[in-house]
């Protein structure tokens, strides 16, 4: 069940997110003795990046939430008290799931909450540490803790690390109507600042990436415009996107029409139900690289009018294939109906959908991203699922109707001065499926009969039946397909540098390099390097000519889990080194050298059993200290950090 959720499984959580220890360490550095200590040893200019804070943006269903009510569950030992965690409790989980429910559910039409109860986002670390604290569930429900905990040991200040959760729950608009969200967060943005003396490091996984998105676009009507993007500079040194779902996530489709467990104790389709009351998961619908939406400004002239941000789609859409997606994104088997309209399948359904079944056989109905995105999926199954009502008016009212921006449509570079990509590659990835009747009442009505997986450069059904479509250069995470994840390559320049190397630590004799590549907009980027069998590289996709001031890079890395990508120590190192690289004053190139990768801490040291020695014996070196209890444990660093870091100027 770990492969069907669109987000990091709340219920089977093992994130320590490495990578958020690197963005906030970054923003700290090392302790400011072992900082200053190494400009007045070599005799260089001083520099700190405890100045630096590291803002931290979760994805779905990564913030815990809390009960703001008092609410008796009937036939239950545990009932729900203000601040009693909801999101996510899992003692009231198994004991009471309607009453948990209750907390859980938004009304599907204008997003309050059950009149019985609701629940709001924790606020500060503690709402993104640790989704379920305990001995047995709390190992499982670890987001952000492991990596809170790293940052301490390395000397990172409280206020350096800076959470900002929301209610995930909730479509853009509402974020701002209810919470103030967008004013929050810029608030968090200019109080670091002023407390630490410089602009922030922006750290987005998943959905956090379309939180930030909007964010911008607000911004830019919030204040005057000759005064955006001078506040972008003042406030924010770097934007990390890592797997951002660019042009949304298959896996929203299913979780709409017949749902996704995440791993919790619950029915499919009680999680469709729960799924389906927030209008926050159309905001990762999958849609067309080829339609984008009404300009925004239009706003502006409809003044006491409810204005809606149609797509407008150039004529590719229309003379390719799946809206540029590998394959069609849904088919749906819909009984035929005999009658005198010109769509009798839409028009004549006055029955249940089982004595439907019988007047014929059933019509396969196919549908484009974009079909889905605009609603023309949800609007021809009107008469099959009582569902789709809802879904409608979610979509029109807030995503097509938004005062902002329509989120589904393509995102633009963010003008930041630095913006990093990273998402993994290479991982079987839902990017089709085929929906049957069950003939079961509503959550249940809808069952999968097919899945279509890309892997690898193909294409694959769960089935082995054929079908259409055409794969792409490689495959997605495991939860975002590549095309969508690969997005960002539309934001590199003409000339671009292709890197490619192992993950591990390495001496630079299997680095594969490819200067001033062409890249041409609208196209992929495909670096046609060679790979050696058991090996995991990272491709870097740096520009090589961009706008004066302004860097883009794209990291692709290989066989890296959706989920699991923020925990992993290549991650945090390369993030650790590219920050280092950055701000230091000597620096003499664009980015960091990729010719090498040595150990940076005590723990990238091990034994190497066929020499009996340390591995790396350059960085590494034997050295036992009471509680060792294997070799491995023993072999540390000869140097410290800041020596071992200086070979990357």
């Amino acid at each position: 069940s770990s492969q069907n959720h669109l987000e990091m499984p709340p219920w089977r959580f093992r994130s320590g997110d490495l990578a958020c220890a690197m963005v906030i360490a970054v923003a700290t550095a090392t302790a400011a003795s072992v900082v200053v200590a190494a400009g007045a040893a070599d005799g260089e200019a001083e520099f700190d990046y405890r100045k630096l804070s590291g803002i931290i943006i979760p994805g779905f269903a990564s913030t815990q939430l809390r009960a703001w009510s008092v609410l008796d569950c009937p036939y239950s030992p545990f009932d729900f008290n203000p601040l009693d965690s909801v999101w996510l409790d899992s003692t009231k989980l198994f004991s009471a799931v309607n009453c948990w429910l209750k907390c859980m559910l938004l009304d599907p039409y204008n997003q309050t909450d059950h009149p019985e109860c609701k629940s709001r986002p924790d606020s500060g670390l503690s709402a993104i540490t640790e989704l379920d604290p305990g001995y047995i569930t709390g190992p499982l429900s670890s987001i952000w803790k492991e990596w809170v905990k790293w940052c301490v040991d390395f000397g990172i200040e409280a206020n350096a690390i800076i959470a900002v959760p929301y209610d995930w729950r909730l479509p853009p608009s509402m974020l701002e109507e209810r919470d103030l969200y967008f004013h929050k967060l810029k608030l968090t943005f200019e109080i670091a600042l002023k407390l630490r003396g410089g602009p922030s490091l922006v750290f987005a996984h998943s959905m956090g990436n379309n939180v930030f998105r909007y964010f911008l676009e607000w911004l830019k009507l919030e204040i005057a415009p000759k005064h955006y993007i001078q506040w972008l500079d003042k406030h924010i040194h770097a934007y990390f996107a890592v797997g951002a779902p660019l042009l949304g996530s298959t896996e929203s489709v299913r979780a709409t029409l017949s749902g996704t467990t995440s791993g919790l104790p619950i029915t499919e389709g009680t999680a469709r139900l729960m799924f389906n009351s927030f209008a926050a998961s159309l905001w990762l619908l999958p849609f067309s690289k080829y339609c984008k939406a009404d300009n925004v400004y239009w706003k502006h002239f409809f003044e006491g009018k409810a204005h809606i941000n149609r797509q407008q789609c150039d004529e590719m859409e229309y003379s390719s294939d799946n809206s540029g997606w590998p394959t069609t994104l849904v088919s749906i088997e819909v009984p035929t109906v005999r009658g005198t309209d010109a769509y009798p399948s839409i028009m004549d359904i006055t029955e249940d959908i089982t004595s439907n079944m019988e007047c014929g056989k059933p019509t396969l109905l196919s549908f484009s991203a974009r079909e889905v995105s605009d609603g023309t999926l949800f609007k021809t199954m009107l008469d099959y699922d009582p569902q789709s009502k809802a879904l409608i008016h979610q979509l029109e009212k807030y995503y097509q109707g938004d005062p902002v921006l329509n989120p589904l449509t393509p995102w633009e570079r963010p003008p930041i001065k630095n913006v990093f990509c990273i998402y993994g590659i290479d991982t079987k990835t839902e990017v089709g499926y085929y929906f049957a009747p069950s003939g079961k009442p509503y959550p249940d009505n809808w069952i999968i009969t097919d899945v279509i997986y890309e892997f690898e450069r193909s294409l694959l059904s769960r089935s082995g039946h054929s079908f259409s479509g055409k794969p792409n250069n490689s495959s997605g995470d495991g939860t975002v397909s590549y095309n969508s994840l690969s997005w960002c390559k539309q934001w590199l320049g003409p000339k671009v540098n292709i890197t490619r190397t192992p993950q591990a630590e390495h001496d630079g004799s299997d680095l594969q390099t490819r200067m001033n590549a062409e890249h041409h907009h609208g196209e992929d980027l495909f670096p046609n390097m060679t790979r050696a069998p058991h090996v995991k590289y990272i491709t870097y996709y740096e520009d090589a000519e961009s706008i004066p001031g302004w860097r883009t890079a794209v990291w692709e890395l290989d066989k890296a889990n959706h989920r699991n990508i923020v925990r992993m120590p290549v991650v945090m190192r390369e993030l650790w080194l590219e920050m280092w690289h950055d701000m230091h004053p000597h620096s003499k190139s664009k980015f960091v050298t990729k010719a090498f990768r040595g150990p940076l801490r005590h723990e990238d040291c091990h034994w190497d059993y066929a020499k009996a020695r340390c591995a790396f014996p350059e960085f590494c070196e034997y050295r036992y200290t009471f509680g060792d209890v294997h070799l491995g444990m023993s072999c540390r660093l000869k140097y410290s950090s800041t020596k071992l870091l200086r070979q990357y100027l």
